[in-house]
Order: structure tokens, then sequence, then C-alpha cells
């Protein structure tokens, strides 16, 4: 699970906020006072990863949001505050949140302590990889992009890069049409749907994957497509 649920009021820092983690593969769930918060925390307190409460509210404060959440759940809670009382701090902590940040803070130290948190909980092992490499290519599953050994950008379409991306998940698997039809359109393959052939044919092409004999999709005769080149994938 890496769904994280933030409230404040700044609606800059919000949008700042969910832009920069859905960037760093974090599913980000938003609201912008108490009321809106506890809708949201009820709706999906059995799938967060972390919470992150602004202390000051227009109709509450943190200290009595986390004391609220504590009740229900163990899901760590990262405070933000415009105050430098450490006072603050302590009462934060001592109501059980796990971490707090001063206002003004960059996204990328926000997003350190939360995979700090993450790490300490057994949570981060679980982000799944950002990068794909093979045969000198690197897919970017953030970006939706590609580029070669030279980081020259591999033009794709949405569609080819979801049919690619399928592909990646399942390297070395035999799969038929209708599976690839389904997970790229949402239905099987007609009879005469030359879909498919053509989106493969333009993926080859992208890939210098043209010629008797393709190295990345290779065609499995009455079987189906296989991926065939060996695939590495990392966080970075």
């Amino acid at each position: 699970m890496r769904n994280i649920l933030i409230v404040d009021d700044d609606q800059k820092i919000r949008t700042l906020l969910k832009t920069y983690l859905e960037k760093n593969q974090y599913s980000v769930t938003l609201a912008h006072n108490g009321a809106s918060f506890f809708t949201e925390f009820n709706r999906s307190v059995d799938t967060l990863s972390l919470v992150i409460l602004d202390v000051m509210l227009p109709d509450t404060d943190g200290f009595a949001l986390c004391q609220a959440v504590r009740r229900r759940s163990n899901v760590p809670i990262i405070m933000l505050t415009a105050s430098s009382d450490e006072a603050d701090r302590v009462v934060g902590l001592e109501l059980g949140a796990d971490d707090y940040i001063s206002k003004p803070h960059s996204p990328r130290e926000l997003l350190a302590r939360i995979k700090a948190i993450h790490r300490r909980t057994g949570m981060e092992a679980a982000a799944p990889p950002r990068y794909h490499r093979f045969g000198g290519f690197t897919i970017d599953v953030v970006e939706r992009s590609a580029v070669d050994h030279n980081g020259t950008l591999v033009p794709l379409s949405g569609l080819d890069f979801q049919l690619l991306k399928y592909f990646i998940d399942h390297a070395g698997e035999i799969l038929d049409r209708s599976v690839l039809c389904e997970a790229t359109r949402g239905r099987d393959a007609g009879p005469f749907d030359r879909f498919l052939d053509v989106q493969i044919s333009r993926l080859r092409l992208r890939f210098n994957d043209c010629g008797k004999q393709p190295w990345l999709i290779k065609t499995v005769r009455g079987a189906g497509y296989v991926f065939a080149a060996s695939v590495s994938s990392s966080h970075e």
C-alpha cells in the first residue's frame, strides 16, 4: 500500500504535494478541512499507508485529527506546522504522530520523511519499480516514456505504452491475442480485428525489432506473442 491522505487548507500546497508524490508512485487523496478529512479517512482507512495532517485548519486542528486517527488506526502520521514552537511538536508526538515537519518545507524533504517511515514500517519494499531496461532501452513508468541508449526519446502513443508495459510485466510468458486485447482495449479480439497486429507492428518498429528474426516480441505460431527480451527493473 502506498496510499497517502493529506489534509491542508492551502490549495497550492495540496496541489504541489499531490503532483510531486504521484510522480514518485504514491496514490494521494486530498482534504481541505477536518470534515472532508474524516470523509476520506472513513472511506479508505484500511488501505492508507500514511496520513499527513496540517496543524492549523479552518474547522478544527491537526491535534484533534491525530487523536481521532489514533483511536481507530496505527497508520503513520506526519504533522505539518507553520509554528516554530517546540511545544507544538512535543504535543503532536505525544498524541501519536510519527514525525513533524515545519512549514515552509520542500516536497523533496517530505518525500524523504515518508520513505523513512515506510522503511521502518516495512511498506517501502512493496513499491513497484519505476524503470525497466532491455536491449539498450529504458522505460519510465511514471513519465510513461522510453529512451534509447543515447537518451533519445522513443515516440509512443498511450496505447503503445500500455501494450509495452503489459508485455514487460509478463516478460517470457506466451500471451494469446484475447488476453492482449483485453488488457489494452477492454474487450476480446474479433475474428477480423487487426488492431492488435497493427499495435505490435508499431512497437516492433519503435524498438528496431523489424526483420525475420525479431528479438523483442516474438510470434508463437498458434499461441500468441512473447516478450523475449531480458528485462531488469529498478527504482532508480
